[in-house]
Formats: structure tokens, sequence, C-alpha cells
């Protein structure tokens, strides 16, 4: 499914495409143990189940852990817009990774809790 996912992102231009792949990089880190794949037509990491995804968008990069997460650090997300199931990380900002990594160790941790 590697593959898959690096022919997503390889598909992108400039921009857009470092951003993914600093993406890429940080959720790697955070999940050596996740398998990649494509979710929702959009690159995403498994353990067990979808823990999250994240798509090039034409302003933003898009980040969707689920609903649990956003809910949780509503606060933390205050100056991303956000919705239920989705982060919008600005294009030219650096990413927030300390927020990412408490989102991520957040998901894992549920899904831990619930199989």
């Amino acid at each position: 499914m590697m593959f898959e996912v690096e022919t997503y992102i390889n598909q992108l231009e400039g921009l857009h495409k470092t951003r993914l792949e600093e993406m890429r990089v940080l959720l790697k880190g955070l999940m050596p143990e996740a398998a990649e794949c494509i979710a929702y037509k959009m690159p995403a990491f498994r353990v067990k189940q979808t823990v999250c995804c994240y798509a090039a968008c034409k302003t933003h990069i898009g980040f969707y852990p689920t609903s649990k997460p956003i809910l949780h650090f509503s606060d933390a997300l205050s100056k991303y817009n956000h919705s239920k199931g989705a982060i919008q990380f600005p294009l030219n900002e650096p990413f927030p990774e300390t927020l990412i990594t408490d989102i991520v160790n957040f998901r894992l941790a549920d899904i831990k809790r619930n199989s």
C-alpha cells in the first residue's frame, strides 16, 4: 500500500508535495508500527483501524483524526479551521508538531482502549 501513498504524494507539486511529505514523515515517526494505506482516497495510517488520514487541499493540509480527538483538543485547535472530523493546517505555516503528536497519541490510546 505504500506505493499508493507515494503515488498520491508524487502527483502533487511544489509546496503541496513538500507539506504532505513533511506530514508523512511526522506521522511515520509517531507511529512506526502503523501500516500506510489509502482510506477515503487519502493517505492514511492504520493500527488495527484507521488512526488518521491527511490530504493536500487548495490552501491547507487536511488532517482527519476522527471526531473524538478534535473534540478533546478543541481549545488547542481554536486557531485552526476545523470541523467534527477535520482540521485545516494552513499550507504556508509550520505544522504544530506537539499538537499533532498529542492528537495521534490520544487516538492510539482510544483505539487500544476500545479493541
